[in-house]
């Protein structure tokens, strides 16, 4: 449970019995660059936390590869629309680097919120998070220049600059290599 201490940290309401009880149903797996956590087409059985590492989620449209979103150090990840509706997934989850992932199933998620309420209220908190996110992403994309966007992730995110490939962040700005290039070099 130590490899959680800075997760549960964030949750100081959580119990040590609820702590144990849902470190009890987490798989730990390590996996190289370029591995799949989620699939396209696929219902998203798990919920991961990416100890160490990188994952980006991305989705194929008119044979392009569409990056919405990263994941680093000490967070969760998961296709969310299909974890929580339980239907097929639109976008895939890979790693970018060799990483350390701990994950846990919808349906042992499930039973932690039946005996241990607070896990639910903490999980409520990581949607939040995850929903406020989103919609910045949203607003971010819509009223912000290319510049802007650039500056606010160097700003906000700067390992994912370090980690993700300049095709990956051009694709998660919504600009093209060379526009994002542009950008770099009057930075």
């Amino acid at each position: 449970m130590e490899n959680f201490s800075s997760l549960f940290s964030k949750f100081p309401t959580i119990s040590e019995r609820a702590k144990v009880a849902f470190a009890s149903h987490l798989e730990e797996f390590e996996v190289e660059k370029g591995f799949l956590l989620e699939k396209e087409g696929q219902v998203s059985k798990y919920l991961y936390f990416v100890s160490q590492g990188s994952a980006r989620s991305y989705y194929i449209r008119e044979n392009r590869d569409i990056t919405v979103s990263f994941t680093l150090d000490e967070e969760f990840v998961t296709a969310m629309h299909s974890f929580i509706t339980r239907k097929p997934s639109y976008e895939n989850i890979e790693t970018m680097e060799k990483s350390k992932v701990f994950k846990i199933s919808y349906e042992d998620l499930q039973v932690c919120f039946i005996d241990f309420p607070e896990l639910e209220r903490a999980y409520r908190m990581i949607l939040e998070q995850y929903y406020i996110v989103l919609e910045e992403q949203q607003i971010f994309t819509k009223f912000k220049t290319a510049r802007e966007r650039y500056l606010e992730l160097m700003q906000y995110r700067p390992k994912v600059i370090q980690r993700a490939s300049v095709g990956q962040i051009a694709s998660f700005l919504d600009m093209t290599i060379e526009t994002l290039s542009r950008i770099r070099a009057k930075i």
